[in-house]
């Protein structure tokens, strides 16, 4: 199952409606709790990232029996130094979105922290490509 979403980058309003929908469609799949914490928790942090940094962009759950893959894609500025953008607290986000009580830095370090394989390909004016992957297995499988 495959389940497609654009993410805007004109509205932080609508920031998080597409790993909420698939928090929601894991839940109805009887996805174990814990699976769906980390790939809520891990495609939420993603798509900040795309809404802050990206311009939005496309993001893409494809579901089956034992595992999710996200792949979250925007032709934005890109990562200059993906190192330091992984480090906690190191962030780029502009003073507006502090004060809104975001960009702390911990976007990139918390996606890792949730994903079995964090795969993150990034072109300096191009825009930046994150492929997360949860393996459903030790979390009691999902029927998909």
């Amino acid at each position: 199952m495959q389940l497609r979403y654009e993410v805007s980058g004109a509205d932080l309003s609508l920031a998080g409606k597409a790993s909420t929908e698939v928090k929601r469609a894991l839940g109805r799949l009887g996805v174990n709790p814990g699976a769906i914490k980390r790939a809520a928790v891990s495609m939420y942090e993603a798509e900040m990232n795309m809404v802050i940094h990206g311009g939005g962009g496309i993001a893409i759950a494809e579901l089956s029996p034992d595992r999710i893959v996200v792949t979250m894609e925007d032709t934005g500025p890109g990562i200059p130094d993906l190192e330091l953008a992984m480090q906690e607290g190191y962030s780029t986000a502009p003073e507006w979105i502090r004060e809104l009580g975001f960009g702390a830095g911990m976007g990139l370090p918390n996606i890792k922290r949730n994903a079995d394989d964090l795969r993150i390909e990034s072109v300096v004016g191009k825009g930046t490509k994150v492929t997360i992957i949860i393996d459903f297995n030790g979390f009691g499988g999902a029927q998909v």
